[in-house]
């Protein structure tokens, strides 16, 4: 059995911008007993634990005194050597599976209410015709509205095993009705690509979010698709991706490298030495692809740019990446708990490690990332500072460094404090949920538009964008509005499409005020008119 590698991602934060966390399922060959044989040290602990339980003063919770020490024990090792507890397991597990057992939906909840937003494509209830607007009242003879319940527990509610049954009490605004709907639980994805679209007739766009398991099988998928439509070049969008397996990494860079490149190799505490390289399954070699990378793109990620830019394949195109090179694999603990422990470093083609420094503390790490930004580097290339040490030469002689990251081909300068507080507005919803109460209040007023018509003709008026105003009021956000007025449009012109029709609709909206996308564009035809 081929053990599996976990290489992400990190718990960052940085700006505006959202902490990220993705989880993985991974296993070791052997029991834990095998690794963990009775020692002094192990003895130790135990009876120290044993003696709180049994002979402390007061009653103690000593599970979560095991926690806390495993927690102390592994961030004396490295940043990304974690622990799992037990309750979050399911969640982990389920986001790098790519998928769970549910109805399908995606939901609001507006006035103590669970509002569909969205179904999911192949899921239960786009099957039997729940559409966006409806109002799910209860499950079974569960209450669901007016409980004042968290988004958790709603999903938790909706939940349950394969094939099972639930019946919904819905309702309908636009019907003005109540009905009960049948659903069958199955499984729904949990999407690695959130969009692609073509951005020319002989270019596609790809964004992917994590490395889970379904995450090669939706690339390939996507990838024929953009082909059929005509793509003989593609941008693959890695921003904000913090990582996931290894292998899945070492796939997608198989797409574009000819047959016997390597891709990556790992070096573990004994000196042993794992290389990767690519085969004949290829299917997009030779043609062009744009790589882009930013601040928080981290491991996996990390991977795909480093054997793309080390084989001089494709354009990486951004600003540095994170710079994590260590691999984690993970090991129960026996209770339904995991770690996942570094087991090794991975380096790319040319020998070069990218992962930051870290002796001086997890804190110091993190803080040294965050510098980046009072550094200037985020908006210079000319602030980011490389070690001579670390000076590597590609096959086609381009210098490329190790040391924190891989440093684009092509920058592109991080946008204004106002733009990424605008980006990041988006990202936790407040968009999103502006266009949600919007087509509460009247959608019917969409309904003659298709996907083409709306992406063609619909503009965002100023009663829209007052609204929004006065709608972003109840945050108290400071921001001069009118100073980024067509911006904040678009925004709300994307949050309407993704919701009336698609991500990938969303997606294509928001790429045409993208800059590195439009940085994408222009090198192509440099690239066009030098040939």
């Amino acid at each position: 059995m081929k053990k599996s590698y976990y290489i992400g991602p990190a718990v960052v934060a940085f700006a505006l911008a959202l902490g990220i966390f993705v989880g993985g399922k991974l296993h070791f060959d052997d029991t834990p007993e095998k690794f963990f044989t009775t020692n002094s040290k192990k003895d130790k602990l135990n009876r120290l634990i044993d003696y709180i339980d049994y002979e402390y003063v007061d009653e103690v919770d000593t599970d979560s005194i095991v926690d806390v020490t495993v927690n102390n024990i592994l961030d004396k090792l490295d940043p990304h050597s974690v622990y799992i507890p037990k309750d979050e397991m399911e969640r982990v597990n389920e986001n790098m599976k790519g998928d769970f057992v549910g109805i399908g939906i995606n939901f609001y909840m507006f006035r103590d209410t669970i509002t569909v937003t969205r179904t999911i494509k192949g899921g239960p209830s786009q099957r039997r015709g729940l559409r966006p607007g409806d109002k799910i009242l209860m499950a079974d003879n569960d209450t669901l509205f007016d409980q004042k319940l968290s988004n958790d527990e709603i999903v938790n509610r909706l939940k349950g095993q394969e094939g099972s049954e639930v019946v919904l009490t819905v309702y309908r605004k636009s019907e003005d009705r109540t009905f009960k709907m049948r659903l069958q639980r199955d499984h729904v994805p949990i999407r690695s690509i959130d969009a692609y679209y073509m951005i020319r007739p002989d270019m596609g766009y790809m964004r992917m979010n994590r490395f889970a398991e379904s995450t090669f099988d939706e690339f390939r998928k996507a990838l024929k698709e953009l082909e059929r439509n005509g793509a003989q070049k593609l941008v693959l969008d890695l921003r904000d991706n913090p990582g996931g397996y290894l292998n899945v990494a070492e796939e997608i860079a198989d797409v574009f490298l000819p047959k016997n490149r390597l891709i990556l190799f790992t070096k573990n505490k004994k000196g042993q030495i794992d290389s990767t390289f690519a085969t004949s399954r290829g299917g997009f070699e030779d043609k062009p692809v744009y790589v882009l990378i930013n601040e928080r793109s981290a491991s996996a990620s990390e991977i795909i740019a480093g054997a793309l830019q080390d084989n001089d394949v494709g354009t990486i195109v951004g600003r540095r990446s994170f710079g994590k090179g260590l691999v984690q694999r993970e090991m129960a603990l026996g209770d339904g708990s995991a770690v996942r422990l570094t087991v090794s470093r991975y380096y790319t083609p040319t020998g070069r490690s990218i992962q930051r420094e870290y002796e001086n503390g997890t804190e110091d790490y993190y803080h040294r990332y965050m510098q980046r930004y009072h550094n200037g580097e985020l908006g210079s290339a000319d602030s980011i500072k490389v070690a001579d040490s670390l000076r590597f030469i590609t096959p086609g002689g381009k210098v490329v460094y190790g040391g924190g990251g891989i440093i684009p081909d092509v920058f592109v300068p991080i946008g204004s404090n106002e733009e990424e507080a605008l980006a990041a507005l988006d990202a936790r919803g407040f968009f999103s949920s502006f266009g949600f109460e919007h087509l509460e209040e009247d959608r019917a007023r969409y309904s003659d538009y298709t996907a083409e018509t709306f992406l063609e003709s619909f503009k965002a008026d100023d009663i829209l964008f007052e609204s929004f105003i006065d709608f972003m009021g109840r945050y108290n956000f400071r921001l001069d509005y009118y100073q980024y007025e067509a911006l904040i449009k678009r925004y709300l012109k994307a949050s309407l499409a993704e919701q009336l029709f698609s991500p990938d609709l969303k997606a294509e909206i928001l790429g045409g005020a993208d800059p590195m996308l439009q940085r994408i564009l222009s090198l192509d035809r440099q690239m066009i008119a030098q040939d």
